[in-house]
């Protein structure tokens, strides 16, 4: 149906009406969507408001369907090309009017982003409802309505709308004339011309853009074809025509519209001033009591935290920090965001739910009085620029970790107290992946199904491009479906799917919320997020607070109550003792499974090397494993300064005062600040857009502007041309991310705790890392491997022991010790039922409420007093977790397959909506005889245990093989430290990580383990590529390589590959890749 290139002739409009004006026309698109429509917007803001710029207009509307998610990209995009941009939104009434309503000041920016948000939370997640007296309750004034009229509706109706907005938006209406070469363009010209007169309603052009560009027309089709789940050569009518949705030229616009209509949009657009600069926030007043100022308060409890933090008095230094953050936080105002964060943590506290902030927030002593964070700025180099500062006008950004599991807590009091008309969530952006867009694509091009299952099965995520993440598919690319699919999926990749809700940034305000930006419901129930993401409130320097989880402080909880329970005193964080030499051996010896932020490989193969002794020493290590010193080329000076291996020195006393603690190597974003403000010249506030700009270097390519100012800088400040080009290389390495001193200061304090858990209470620091999954690097059978290792006994899960949570069991007499600060090697680790696949939860909680009548005896007294269904019994057997009342696992399926064909069962419905079935107590699931099933091998139990839990108490897998394996002379994990160094080893073992850092040049990690511990293996570009396929999809895999030793730390140089996972048969192991 695409028009031929003689289009305008063909619809009927003279030739002497459509040559081209000497003086292009001036014009203002006011009807536009973005790729924030979702499916149906085919381009991004940004792309819109530089096409439109590049074709000279004069403004341009952004007008998303009920929906001002794309708005602030747009408005950045206006700012930088200069070109105005007009705020608006699209609606479709249930009566069947279509309609676009554009914001001309503040107030009716207000009152468009009220009435989106009412039509949203009338409907569910990502749609909306709204009708005639929705627009009349919440009327918006101060907005301009500009009438799409429905050519094909009854002449009535249309009189009808005409009337109602009419009356609704007096001197406000324009009807919309939109001509896309469809063939009835000349009919719907005199139609809405009659309209025009009979009602006295002016009109004016517009493009109904869905694109900036014709070329993307295909895409549209197949999102369009992709929101009405239709095979996109089945669109028929619902699909465009041809191309014209996209930003025309003024030329091509002008041969279509007269220059009345063309006018008109100009005159509109001038009466559209709003811009979202003029949006101002407030943080809720009502925290601060009524005899105070907000400053006054804020001090007070200062002052009161002072108190409390050093008891014998702050030091000056600590003071003059103080006062120096309580002006600045006066100067700019953000009193009542302090105060608000600072009800938050102590509500949490009250609560006894374990938090801490972090981030930026731990450079302020004023957040370390208030109780927000748990960083002295006596014991690091606090720079509080790096968190406020007067120059960059931008709010502060606290982010405050609580207890995952009562998180909940937290949110749900937010909404209590201010409402949810003043609070809610940011969103989150989700947009197509590789696999998703392959998915959503095939489905429309009609695909198979299973064969886009196995291309999207096969995508790997380490490379670039979908076509190199698709190498090892075997797709045919000389299939013109399949090339295709190839080119419009890459297209989708990124673009906005829909919103969901961010992890925990919190937008609270003073007045109504739905004033300042639009709140829609989330999928979660009694959740609400606004339609504006992170980004968009840190460019609109909204305040925000981060409520996040964090896993590890609900491990530590349990592991908190756990060693109370068994203790006459109870432990709190505070009791546990700083500095312990025996912590910190174990993390020189790389024994940190499970300990946060130091478990990973990396950073297990950096602790040996640095060889933490000190809280300062971890808060160092944490920073260091990142990939801004790494490729900042810090790593390497560090250590062999720290070693004695070379000489430190500094080229004046002020880089000397930044660099000290370090050894005079930067490793942190604070340093970097600092060596800029000293070294430099630079103010705090710009060497803190340098922190912001080395974040985003790569992106945006700003950092290179700061090149001359730097070294002229230095060099100005007598500084060698040699150390200030040093200098700026070693910034651009934090390009690639490096972290803020402030932040590993605050992780530093959870990795010291949870290592001295490992340390002195393994039993319960692994149980509680079991009742917490998942978190972490390592699965659950890493974990219990590692608690074995360190002489922990760990039961098996059973029916008539286990509760539904992993718990810890102590001999019949055990005696509690005085204090919990002790070395427990007592405790057991008893397994839970939470671990067998397929158990439901209520069911799982049936078996240990109908136990406490005392044991089961057999299957069908468990049946009769648990009340479980069919599948829950099946699960129950299938993990061996029967073996005690029938016997092995066939047997346990044997009487759960009687029981469900036999017993003379009642069927009810339980709370959880489940099946029951009630045995009669006197059948016997056997039928009288001792049947003579086959016995279960050792390898069956092997693979049962992995498929129905994902671990197993018996011997590792591995060792199955490892007569087969000694033939050949492969080595045993712990061997390899009896090799020499350069010595060629041969190692078989389950892949259980695979990592690619984006700092390590293609190079790729693996973690193979066998019955004796952990192998590190290296893999060279060169051999990843030649046997990508062995190294991408192995579960089990062979090595052949060469022994590497350093400090202590043993690899494995990888020469040749081999895939063995046809061994295990059917057992299902999981590797964790990380990049």
């Amino acid at each position: 149906m695409t028009m031929s290139g003689n289009s305008l002739q063909e619809i009927g409009i003279a030739s002497d009406k459509i040559l081209a004006p000497t003086r292009l026309s001036a014009y203002a698109e006011l009807y536009c969507i973005s790729n924030f429509t979702f499916l149906r917007g085919a381009s991004f803001p940004e792309e819109l408001v530089e096409r439109a710029h590049s074709l000279g207009y004069s403004a341009l509307a952004i007008t998303d369907e009920c929906s001002l998610s794309g708005v602030v990209r747009a408005h950045m995009a206006a700012k930088e090309r200069e070109i105005a941009l007009i705020i608006g939104s699209e609606f479709h009434l249930e009566e069947g009017c279509h309609l676009v309503l554009l914001a001309c000041n503040r107030r009716g920016y207000g009152n468009l982003s009220h009435l989106i948000s009412c039509a949203r939370r009338e409907s569910d997640k990502g749609s909306y409802r709204i009708n005639h007296a929705m627009v009349e309750k919440y009327l918006p004034t101060d907005c301009i309505a500009l009438w799409l009229p429905n050519l094909k509706q009854a002449p009535e109706k249309l009189a009808y709308q005409a009337l109602w907005l009419q009356r609704i938006f007096t001197n406000h209406l324009w009807i919309a004339v939109e001509l896309l070469l469809r063939g009835d363009d000349r009919m719907r010209l005199q139609q809405l011309e009659r309209l025009s007169m009979q009602y006295g309603v002016p009109q004016c052009a517009v493009g109904g853009v869905y694109m900036h560009s014709s070329s993307l027309r295909i895409l549209q089709d197949t999102l369009t074809a992709i929101r009405l789940r239709r095979p996109i050569d089945k669109l028929g009518l619902d699909g465009e025509p041809n191309g014209q949705r996209h930003l025309r030229s003024r030329e091509q616009l002008s041969k279509l519209f007269v220059p009345q209509l063309l006018a008109a949009t100009v005159h509109i657009a001038e009466r559209c001033n709003f811009s979202l600069d003029e949006l101002q926030y407030e943080y809720p007043r009502e925290l601060v009591p009524k005899d105070y100022t907000a400053h006054g308060w804020l001090r007070e409890l200062t002052e009161v935290g002072i108190h409390q933090r050093w008891p014998e008095g702050a030091t000056p230094r600590v003071r003059n920090i103080i006062e120096h953050e309580l002006m600045l936080i006066r100067e700019l105002n953000y009193e009542h965001y302090f105060l608000t964060v600072h009800d938050l943590v102590a509500f949490a506290r009250s609560k006894k739910i374990l938090c801490q902030g972090r981030g930026s927030a731990a450079n302020s002593a004023v957040c370390y009085c208030l109780g927000i964070t748990e960083v002295d700025p006596a014991r690091i180099e606090v720079l509080f620029e790096r968190f406020i500062s007067r120059e960059r006008n931008e709010p502060p950004d606290i982010d405050v970790d609580f207890e995952n599991i009562r998180r909940e807590e937290v949110i749900q009091y937010i909404y209590n107290k201010y409402g949810r008309e003043r609070a809610a969530l940011a969103a989150t952006v989700i947009t197509y992946k590789s696999r998703s867009a392959i998915r959503d694509v095939g489905k429309v091009l009609g695909l198979d199904g299973e064969l886009l299952d196995k291309i999207a099965k096969s995508i790997y995520l380490w490379d670039t491009t979908l076509k190199e993440q698709l190498s090892d598919s075997g797709i045919d690319y000389k299939d013109k479906k399949i090339a295709m699919l190839i080119k419009l999926a890459e297209a989708l990749i990124g673009f906005p799917r829909h919103l969901s809700q961010h992890v925990g940034g919190f937008i609270i305000s003073q007045d109504l919320l739905t004033h300042l930006v639009p709140i829609e419901n989330a999928a979660m129930a009694d959740r609400t997020v606004i339609q504006w993401e992170k980004d968009d409130l840190e460019a609109l320097g909204l305040l925000k607070v981060d409520v996040l989880a964090l896993g590890m402080l609900t491990a530590i909880q349990k592991c908190l109550q756990m060693v109370t329970d068994y203790s006459k005193a109870p432990l709190t964080m505070q009791k546990i003792p700083a500095e312990d030499s025996e912590v910190y051996d174990m993390m020189t010896e790389a024994d940190t499974v499970g300990v946060f932020q130091i478990e990973s490989r990396a950073q297990m193969s950096m602790l040996p090397r640095l060889r933490p002794s000190n809280y300062y020493d971890l808060v160092i290590q944490i920073a260091i494993v990142r990939p801004g010193p790494i490729q900042g080329e810090m790593v390497h000076p560090y250590l062999n300064r720290r070693n004695g291996r070379e000489a430190v020195s500094y080229p004046s006393k002020a880089v000397k005062d930044v660099l000290e603690r370090t050894l005079g190597v930067p490793i942190f974003q604070e340093q970097v600040m600092q060596l800029a403000i000293v070294a430099a010249g630079f103010t705090g506030g710009e060497a803190d857009q340098l922190r912001r700009d080395m974040a985003a270097w790569k992106r945006k390519g700003r950092l290179d502007l700061y090149r001359e100012k730097l070294v002229t800088g230095m060099l100005d400040h007598g500084y060698e041309k040699e150390f200030a080009e040093k200098l700026f290389h070693q910034i651009k390495g934090f390009g690639d991310y490096g972290f803020p001193e402030s932040h590993s200061a605050s992780f530093a304090l959870i990795a010291y705790v949870s290592s001295w858990f490992k340390r002195y209470h393994p039993a319960a620091f692994c149980c509680a890392l079991l009742n917490s999954q998942p978190m972490g690097f390592y699965a659950p059978a890493q974990l219990i491997r590692d608690v074995k290792k360190h002489g922990v006994i760990v039961n098996t899960i059973d029916v008539n022991e286990s509760f539904y949570d992993n718990t810890l069991e102590f001999v019949e007499h055990y005696v509690k010790p005085d204090s919990p600060c002790h070395h427990n090697t007592e405790a057991q680790l008893r397994l839970g039922l939470r671990s067998v696949k397929g158990l439901s939860q209520i069911g799982a909680k049936s078996v240990v409420a109908a136990r406490q009548a005392g044991y089961f005896t057999t299957v069908q007294d468990l049946v009769f007093r648990s009340g479980i269904n069919q599948k829950d019994l099946e699960a129950l057997a299938a993990a061996d977790v029967l073996k005690k009342i029938s016997g092995d696992r066939h047997r346990a399926f044997w009487q759960a397959s009687g029981i469900k064909t036999m017993g003379l069962g009642k069927q009810a419905i339980n709370k959880g909506d489940q099946a029951l079935f009630f045995s009669d107590q006197e059948f016997d699931s056997d039928f009288g005889i001792d049947v003579l099933l086959p016995v279960v091998s050792e390898e069956q139990n092997i693979v049962e245990d992995y498929n129905t839990t994902g671990f197993t108490l018996r011997r590792h897998p591995v060792a199955l093989f490892r007569s087969h394996l000694n033939n050949f002379n492969v080595s045993r994990a712990d061997e390899l430290v009896c090799l020499a160094d350069e010595d060629t080893a041969k190692v078989a073992g389950l892949v259980t990580c695979r990592q690619r850092p984006m700092t390590a040049s293609g190079v790729t990690f693996l973690t193979l383990e066998d019955e004796a511990g952990y192998v590190n293996v290296v893999v060279w570009p060169a051999l990843g590529e030649q046997q990508r396929s062995v190294m991408r999809q192995a579960r089990l895999m062979g090595v052949v390589g060469h022994v590497q030793k350093s400090n202590g730390v043993v690899h494995l140089i990888a020469r040749e590959l081999a895939d063995l996972s046809h061994w295990l048969s059917e057992m299902e192991f999981f590797s964790r890749d990380f990049t």
